[in-house]
């Protein structure tokens, strides 16, 4: 069955119940996960700003802005809601498909696999997540190896994890990929408006 968004005036005045109208919409936009549950969609349900919606790109655009001012380990487990790139099972509908655009070859599945661990190396409690936009899975590893300053390869245990330094968690670096990562969770939500025909109002 194909995913759909519920009417945008339903979630005005929507309440914080999982199964209410908002709880749907942004686990649907943005991937459900415990604290988007606990804490995001309780925190739209009672803005006066959510009451007041004229489209779904808004909704996206006030949820961005209230992870942002959450401390900075709310947010990583806000990033954590998107399954890792390369990933194929227990991923919800949206993010198969953006996922699986073309097929992947074993061999840089296996590569994407060592380079999250990489990056989770790199960036303690944080998962890559980045704006597919189409793209092969064998392009978002040139990017992650890139983003990791690593020579291209197709080598499913190179470099070796112990190589890996990672930065101080709250610092400067850690910091900014955190930021950046929320911005790509938006990028995406709002591509997933795009393909769901829910640009507009509704």
């Amino acid at each position: 069955m194909a995913a759909s968004l519920p009417p945008l005036a339903a979630l005005r005045h929507s309440s914080e119940e999982r199964e209410a109208p908002l709880a749907t919409a942004l686990s649907l936009l943005l991937e459900p996960s415990p604290i988007l549950l606990n804490r995001l969609v309780p925190e739209l349900a009672q803005s006066e700003s959510t009451n007041e919606l004229h489209s779904y790109a808004t909704l996206i655009d006030l949820a961005l802005d209230a992870v942002a001012h959450w401390p900075p380990a709310d947010q990583a487990q806000f990033i954590a809601g998107h399954p890792r790139i390369g990933e194929t099972t227990g991923l919800s509908q949206l993010s198969a498909k953006e996922q699986a655009a073309r097929a992947t070859p074993p061999e840089v599945l296996a590569r994407l696999a060592h380079l999250n661990a990489c990056y989770e190396r790199r960036y303690p409690g944080l998962i890559y997540i980045t704006f597919v936009n189409g793209r092969s899975r064998a392009e978002i590893a040139r990017e992650m190896e890139d983003k990791l300053g690593l020579e291209h390869s197709l080598a499913a245990d190179q470099p070796p994890l112990s190589g890996i330094e990672p930065v101080e968690v709250d610092g400067e670096e850690w910091l900014q990929e955190v930021t950046r990562a929320v911005g790509d969770v938006g990028k995406i939500a709002k591509s997933r408006l795009r393909a769901l025909g829910a640009e507009g109002n509704q």
